[in-house]
């Protein structure tokens, strides 16, 4: 096969002046180079060049409204926020005991179809209605979310569980992020005030909007769901990582449709979810409260 050199040509010009000053000074000029490309036997070899990268704009930054609603939002939906969503199961350590959930497999499948179609979707229908009405000043829609929402818990153990939250979580935010129109807000809601409605009432107060409130607090549920079930199977800190990885898209997903739907839409098909939660009321040994 032909050989072909690389050839590279370069033409420098020197010019060095002396004087009778002690100083030099030496001017170099590059006046020409030309590199091409070399094959040899069948490689192509492409020389190096030295390019400078360019430095784009700088990424737009976080407004202050925007910080503040991302830290609220951190705080209120962690786990460390003390509205005991610890000590509840929402029918996960009866599902246990009867044998539907085993392994990480089998609460993964659990957890998706209850966010899906069951009471996750239907809490995050709840959260984006309380939301709208009270960003629309709508006190009689608001009410009526509340008490539907109240409402529409299956068992005593699972109304339990969500009404103690909302409250907790009302409360504490009064107590330490209180804003304007939130007092008026809550004082519409005449009766109890479950979980996702709190949540959605005290984010739209603090102008957080619907979308990031809704997907943190799906966020946050089912994590909580997998804490219980790794207490209780057990299941491995990296094991547990990998079910809320694996729900991530069902998150995203739900969190679409509850924003979309309407009351109307609202329902569930996760029976036996249901009945977990109906059966975990007398089951004889119990570490959580539902």
């Amino acid at each position: 096969m032909p050989r072909q050199r690389m050839i590279m040509r370069m033409s420098i010009t020197v010019m060095t002046m002396r004087t009778a000053m002690p100083t030099i000074m030496v001017m170099t000029t590059i006046t020409a180079i030309t590199i091409s490309t070399t094959t040899v036997t069948g490689i192509t070899v492409t020389p190096m060049l030295m390019t400078t990268n360019s430095v784009g704009p700088p990424a737009a930054a976080m407004t202050e409204a925007e910080a503040a609603a991302l830290y609220r939002l951190m705080t209120w939906l962690s786990p460390a926020f003390p509205v005991g969503a610890f000590s509840y199961s929402s029918g996960i350590e009866w599902a246990v005991e009867a044998g539907d959930i085993t392994d990480a497999a089998s609460l993964k499948g659990w957890l998706a179809a209850v966010l899906t179609d069951g009471s996750g979707f239907c809490d995050g229908v709840f959260l984006a209605h309380a939301h709208c009405a009270v960003a629309a000043d709508d006190d009689r829609a608001l009410r009526q979310i509340a008490e539907l929402a109240a409402a529409f818990v299956p068992s005593r153990e699972r109304q339990l569980e969500t009404t103690t939250q909302g409250r907790a979580f009302i409360e504490i935010a009064r107590a330490a992020w209180d804003c304007d129109g939130l007092s008026q807000a809550i004082a519409q809601c005449d009766g109890a005030i479950v979980y996702p409605v709190a949540v959605g009432i005290v984010s739209a107060a603090h102008a957080i909007p619907l979308e990031p409130a809704l997907h943190a607090f799906l966020h946050g549920l089912v994590s909580n769901w997998i804490s219980a079930g790794s207490r209780l199977i057990p299941l491995g800190q990296t094991d547990s990582q990998r079910v809320l990885a694996a729900l991530e898209p069902a998150v995203s997903e739900t969190a679409r449709r509850a924003i979309a739907a309407k009351l109307d839409d609202l329902g569930s098909a996760t029976f036996r979810a249901d009945l977990a939660g109906l059966r975990h009321e007398t089951q004889y040994t119990r570490l959580f409260r539902s």
